[in-house]
C-alpha cells in the first residue's frame, strides 16, 4: 500500500499504541477459548500478545510492510503467529475460528456498503458455531464532521527517534453521500512543516444503522458499548464497541 500509514511500521507504532485495546480484544480471546483471527492486523501489536498468552492466532492484513513488522515482533518474543497478507473484503483461510475481531476503527476503511458486506460474508464463512465477531469503530461526532474543508486541528504529538517532537494536525472533509471523512493528517517538526501529509479516509457508521448494516449482513449485533471498559452505550459516546455472531 502506498498510504503512508501503513507502509511505515514505525510511524505507526508511534501514533497508536495498544493501550486499553490490547487488554480488551486479549480478554475476548480468552473468552473465545479458540483460535482467533485478527483483521487488518497492522504490526502485531494486538495479535502477539494474544499468541503469546497460548491462544492459536491468524493475522490478516493488505500491508506486506505491516506484516514484515508483526513476524518481527513475533520472532522477537518466540511466538508463532500466522500471517496472512491479504483483503477482509475477500479471503479464505481454509481455517475457522471462535473468535474474528478487527479494531480500532479498522472496518471504515470499507467505504461502500457492498465491501462491508463482502467482509462479513468473510467473516461468517470463518467462524466457527457459535463463534463472535468483535470489532470496534468511533461513534460518528457531527460537530468534528461539519467542519469547514481544510480548517486544521490539532491531534496528538509524538515523540520521533530521529526527528525529535512531531506535532500532527488535520483536516477533513466530510462527504454525507457516501458518509466517508476525507481526512488528511500533518506530520510536522519546528524545523520541517508539512514534511509529511497523509490521507486517512474513514466511513462513519451511524448508531441506528450499524444494527441493520450487520443484520444485512448475517450477522446479529449481541452487545455494544461505549468504551472498552465495558460502559453503557450512550449518545455522548466516543465509541461503538461490539460482539456479534452469525445470525
Amino acid at each position: 500500500m502506498s498510504d503512508p500509514f501503513y507502509s511505515d511500521p514505525e510511524l505507526y507504532d508511534l501514533l497508536f499504541s495498544p493501550g486499553a485495546y490490547g487488554p480488551y480484544y486479549a480478554a475476548r480471546a480468552r473468552d473465545a477459548g479458540g483460535p482467533v483471527l485478527e483483521l487488518a492486523c497492522g504490526t502485531g501489536q494486538l495479535l502477539v500478545p494474544i499468541a503469546r498468552g497460548g491462544t492459536r492466532a491468524t493475522g490478516l492484513d493488505l500491508s506486506a510492510a505491516m506484516l514484515a513488522a508483526a513476524r518481527a515482533r513475533a520472532a522477537a518474543e518466540a511466538t508463532g503467529v500466522r500471517l496472512v497478507e491479504g483483503d477482509m473484503r475477500g479471503f479464505d483461510l481454509e481455517e475457522r475460528f471462535a473468535l474474528v475481531y478487527a479494531a480500532r476503527n479498522s472496518l471504515l476503511h470499507l467505504h461502500a456498503v457492498d465491501d462491508f458486506l463482502a467482509c462479513l460474508a468473510c467473516v461468517r464463512r470463518h467462524l466457527l458455531p457459535g463463534g463472535a465477531f468483535a470489532f470496534d469503530v468511533f461513534n460518528p461526532d457531527v460537530a468534528i464532521l461539519a467542519r469547514p474543508p481544510g480548517e486544521r486541528f490539532p491531534l496528538m504529538r509524538v515523540r520521533h527517534p530521529r526527528r525529535g517532537e512531531v506535532r500532527i494536525e488535520a483536516t477533513g472533509d466530510y462527504d454525507a453521500a457516501t458518509q466517508v471523512n476525507r481526512a488528511t493528517w500533518h506530520f510536522s517538526t519546528a524545523h520541517e512543516p508539512d514534511f509529511l501529509v497523509a490521507p486517512l479516509h474513514l466511513r462513519s457508521i451511524f448508531p441506528q444503522e450499524l444494527p441493520l448494516l450487520l443484520a444485512a449482513g448475517g450477522m446479529r449485533l449481541e452487545s455494544r458499548h461505549g468504551d472498552l471498559a465495558g460502559g453503557a452505550f450512550t449518545a455522548t459516546s466516543r465509541h461503538q464497541v461490539c460482539v456479534c455472531r452469525a445470525a
